[in-house]
């Protein structure tokens, strides 16, 4: 049975507020992997991904399991502005409106927030916003939310926080980001 012990079935299953954060890789991947183990076990994930925007590789790959795992961008791919610009807020905003409305339908078993923290971390939306959030999680929902710097309120609230930390990273050698790989 490995490190817990498997007590609940998907009908009964409490959800947590799960935060990867840290200057390291693998947030995302860590996110999308969960959604992927979720769709193992038959749970439906939405994943809501703050500032980017485009067609990344793990956009691609998700499609495949569209039953079961939903993936909508809200922003437009700008993670270094200052001031953001307004349309970058107003999308932000749309996504929190969005996640709401999917957690009040109750239809799914999880919900990401990828980048969420970056989000906050760049005046998208306030740090209220995403505690209110947590605030509002259905039992039963598990709560993810991804990227650098996370807010100690956040982390404080968090049931379970991992943090990837940066030892060492080939972009240090100027190394690019690879399609497939951090793309």
């Amino acid at each position: 049975m490995g490190y817990g012990v498997e007590l609940e079935s998907k009908n009964e299953m409490k959800g947590y507020v799960q935060v990867y954060t840290g200057d390291g890789k693998g947030k995302t991947t860590a996110a999308i992997g969960l959604s992927i183990r979720a769709a193992g076990a038959g749970l439906k994930t939405f994943i809501a991904q703050f500032i980017k925007r485009g067609d990344y590789s793990e956009v691609k790959s998700l499609k495949r399991f569209s039953d079961l795992i939903t993936v909508e961008q809200f922003g437009h791919g700008r993670f270094r502005q200052d001031p953001p610009p307004p349309e970058d807020i107003e999308a932000a905003r749309k996504g929190l409106k969005r996640v709401k409305a999917i957690m009040d339908a109750g239809e799914h078993d999880m919900v990401i927030l990828e980048e969420a923290t970056v989000a906050v971390n760049r005046k998208l939306f306030e740090v209220e916003d995403i505690l209110e959030i947590i605030d509002g999680k259905p039992d039963h929902l598990e709560l993810v939310i991804t990227g650098r710097n996370a807010n100690p309120r956040i982390i404080a609230r968090a049931d379970l926080v991992t943090e990837m930390k940066k030892i060492k990273h080939y972009f240090q050698k100027g190394i690019g980001a690879r399609r497939g790989i951090e793309k």
